[in-house]
């Protein structure tokens, strides 16, 4: 008998017929004798609504009543589970997160789990319950309802397969597994059998949207295994434990770990660039420019600071998530005689590519190849970083699909 937590996604969700569908697949897991946990985001797109009736109501609204609200969602598809489960002649019941006093911080609309009770929920599932959990919420020492963050589902559904010590926690979204790229753009992209967590989170941070990033950064501190299925398979479709999906699982799992030079390619236009004309070259002129964007939460990526001028000045160029474009120009700009910049340009038709895998710890000429490949089709760089196991560029938006394919195919990563 495996213990199991199944996460269902939004579109998983998106109505009755698929919630009839989920509630299918939960009962094939519980008639195989497995103990299974359910976490459920709410239907696709309500989240969205809810958040627009707060806006609707006050620009100015309370973090602690917007959760209130937008955490209604997944209370509605947990309630609506739990009875297609009781329906389909499964033992079944729906906990809020304040029922299982799913602790977080106090963080509004940012909360962290910080503990979860496992009493009430042990009880449950010895009695062979299946309890379906609405994830995304929690609560805090002031018993105020809290929630995580957009996307939040999976992270709950990870905390919560860590403090059941589930056999592996199973994420059912539209996909069915990771891929070598987004098969959208290369149609040849292989799906993965397993991805270590360094490379899941690397991808996650990149571009690739199957996964929350906080959830795996989670499941890597406390060594859950997790899968990327897809609920969208027929009834006849091979049980999870036959690994249909992508595991994603630490580095002593995957077999023959170096000759897998490159895992995958990931691309990401929510990027936009931003460069300092004629900064003062001189000690702690780049920290005057960075400590206003980090008091105001906007986080950095590439950083290239160019050779100075005869002028004793420099260009700085940086990115920021394009989100956050409008808040970085206002904090620069207010903090303009302090840094004493001349000028400031910034640019949203950029895209940031990376190639990640874990083989780069024991292989040389990654970046040659990624650089020598770009330059052949005649893709300017115009930044770069890089991590342990991943070099990330920044070209022009044009380029993005071309660049993915050209990668894809030099790294070796096309399918037969």
């Amino acid at each position: 008998m495996a213990r199991i937590v199944m996460k269902f996604g939004g579109t998983s969700m998106a109505g009755i017929e698929r919630i009839r569908s989920v509630a299918a697949r939960v009962k094939r897991e519980v008639a195989a004798g497995n103990q299974v946990a359910v976490v459920v985001s709410a239907m696709a797109g309500e989240t969205d609504r809810l958040v627009g009736f707060c806006r609707e109501a006050s620009s100015l609204y309370d973090p602690k009543e917007y959760d209130v609200v937008v955490s209604a969602g997944e209370q509605i598809t947990s309630g609506l589970l739990a009875i297609a489960l009781q329906a389909a002649g499964v033992s079944a019941r729906s906990w809020l997160g304040w029922q299982l006093a799913i602790s977080t911080s106090d963080a509004h609309a940012s909360a962290r789990i910080e503990n979860i009770d496992m009493a009430a929920l042990e009880a449950s599932l010895a009695a062979g319950e299946v309890a379906v959990i609405p994830g995304f919420q929690g609560v805090d020492e002031h018993g105020r309802v809290t929630t995580l963050g957009r996307g939040g589902s999976d992270t709950s559904a990870v905390a919560m397969a860590a403090a059941m010590k589930a056999d592996r926690c199973d994420i059912y979204t539209d996909v069915d597994g990771v891929y070598t790229t987004d098969p959208r753009i290369v149609p040849r992209a292989r799906k993965l059998k397993k991805v270590t967590y360094e490379e899941m989170l690397e991808l996650a941070s990149v571009g690739a949207k199957v996964l929350q990033t906080r959830s795996v950064g989670l499941a890597m501190k406390e060594g859950v295994r997790v899968q990327v299925l897809s609920s969208f398979t027929g009834e006849d479709a091979p049980m999870a434990d036959t690994l249909p999906g992508t595991m994603i699982v630490g580095e002593e799992e995957i077999e023959d770990m170096e000759s897998q030079l490159i895992t995958g390619i990931a691309h990401d236009k929510n990027e936009a660039k931003i460069t300092l004309i004629a900064v003062p070259d001189k000690p702690g002129a780049v920290a005057a420019i960075f400590a206003p964007l980090a008091d105001a939460n906007i986080n950095v990526d590439m950083i290239i600071q160019n050779i100075a001028h005869a002028a004793r000045s420099t260009d700085v160029t940086f990115t920021v998530p394009a989100a956050d474009l409008a808040r970085s120009i206002e904090v620069l700009n207010q903090g303009r005689e302090a840094i004493g910049f001349a000028e400031l340009v910034h640019d949203t038709r950029v895209a940031k590519i990376s190639v990640v895998g874990v083989g780069m710890r024991s292989h040389a000429g990654v970046a040659s190849t990624m650089f020598t490949t770009l330059g052949e089709r005649g893709i300017n760089i115009q930044a770069i970083s890089t991590s342990e196991i991943k070099v990330s560029v920044l070209i022009e938006e044009d380029y993005t699909e071309l660049a993915v394919r050209v990668l894809h195919t030099a790294y070796g990563l096309d399918a037969d």
